[in-house]
């Protein structure tokens, strides 16, 4: 159980880190991903971005 809190941990870490490169990138700004403001505040929803991210890794993993 312990290993899992860690391994969501530091993928939490990267994503937020890697976020402003892939967002330049254009990920994030794709048909079917959502942007708005609710209470002040902006919320993004990557749909798309997460589809394709997930097909790009599947594939590599089977690749490799």
């Amino acid at each position: 159980m312990l290993r899992w809190f860690i391994v969501i941990f530091l993928a939490l870490a990267l994503i937020s880190w890697l976020s402003p490169l892939l967002r330049r990138l254009g990920f994030g700004r794709l048909p079917g991903d959502f942007r708005f403001r609710l209470g002040g505040r902006e919320w993004d929803i990557p749909l798309a971005s997460t589809l394709l991210l997930s097909f790009a890794v599947s594939l590599l993993t089977k690749l490799l």
